[in-house]
């Protein structure tokens, strides 16, 4: 960062120093007739960059376009290098200027034709230009009847953001449960479910959230979750069976899952498929202690699962000696070479 603060002090000392011999040597206005002729120069090798570009990628429309810039900020350069005709200089000057304002401003709003920026969103709406109605209701902060103006040109998911930002969380939800009937994209059932809960409505949340985990099942375990804040335990050990069910499955592939098992068979009071499912993580966890100690920690928890504490806590001892190694080993690499000379001066 210094040396950065360095490199810009000393350009930007050359540069004053230039300008400064300038003035001296030949006076103010050479420096001013420097300035314009650079800055018109680059202004026209860039435009003419591009007028070339969209020449070569036959885009005539654009061309054309840039072809009066190029010209008039070539002319610019001329009449800047043979130092005449200062107030045209000053016009084109002038020009570029606005017409820079133009296109910030034009480009402020690029779903409005030149005629429709100049038109309130209630007339655009009864002229029924509903996208540009809708973008007017944006930039006003007015989002519920930019909604409604999406939701006339059948686009769910614009109004469902448009009702997000007005705070109308339960017609977003609503939007997003269409969205997904008619899109079949598991997204929107996501989607519903978060705008339920925002919009306090924990029942709905449950049921669109109960529907995406028929789909993407390893959500179960959240709808029983849900369920039971809810207090409908009927519902919640369904949910909470599903749930079994998909982890059981998983834990044949990897066995880290019989954790999740022999948790959730407790839950439900299946007892013998829990110490099966807890003695099956026990013996996943010290397979993955024989290549990574820090997996102790996970052996001492199944031997806590199984109610066997002696073994537990000596796992627990083995975890502990590891973690004290890594610590000492990165108290060892955390010093910089010379520190420790320093310590002892």
């Amino acid at each position: 960062m210094d040396k950065l603060k360095l490199y810009i002090g000393l350009f930007i000392a050359i540069v004053l120093g230039i300008a400064g011999f300038i003035i001296w040597k030949w006076g103010f206005w050479m420096l001013i007739r420097i300035i314009l002729s650079l800055g018109f120069l680059g202004l026209t090798l860039m435009l003419g960059f591009f007028l070339a570009l969209t020449i070569y990628a036959e885009s005539w429309k654009y061309a054309l376009m840039l072809l009066p810039f190029t010209a008039l900020s070539a002319y610019g350069t001329y009449l800047s290098i043979t130092w005449q005709k200062l107030k045209i200089v000053g016009g084109i000057i002038a020009f570029f200027i606005v017409a820079v304002a133009f296109g910030i401003w034009y480009i402020s709003e690029p779903d409005l034709g030149l005629a429709d920026r100049f038109r309130s969103a209630e007339k655009l709406e009864k002229m029924g230009r509903y996208k540009q109605a809708a973008r007017k209701y944006e930039k006003a902060g007015n989002y519920k009847k930019a909604a409604e103006m999406y939701l006339k040109l059948g686009w769910l998911e614009s109004a469902a953001w448009a009702y997000e930002k007005a705070g109308e969380y339960a017609k977003a939800a609503e939007l997003y449960e269409q969205l997904y009937e008619k899109e079949k994209d598991t997204y929107y059932l996501k989607e519903a479910h978060e705008y339920w809960k925002r919009a306090g409505d924990m029942e709905r949340a449950a049921k669109a959230l109960e529907r995406y985990a028929e789909e993407e099942p390893w959500f179960w375990e959240d709808v029983a979750k849900l369920y039971e804040e809810l207090g409908n335990e009927e519902k919640a050990r369904e949910s909470w069976q599903k749930a079994l069910e998909y982890y059981k499955k998983e834990a044949e592939e990897e066995g880290v899952f019989w954790e999740d098992v022999g948790n959730i068979a407790r839950k439900l009071g299946m007892e013998d498929l829990a110490r099966e499912a807890y003695q099956k993580f026990l013996e996943y966890c010290l397979k993955e202690a024989e290549e990574d100690p820090m997996w102790w920690k996970h052996v001492a928890e199944a031997y806590e699962y199984l109610g066997d504490k002696e073994k537990a806590e000596e796992a627990r001892k083995k975890y502990e000696e590891y973690r004290q190694r890594i610590i000492k080993a990165n108290e060892e690499t955390s010093h910089f070479p010379g520190e420790e000379k320093e310590n002892k001066e």
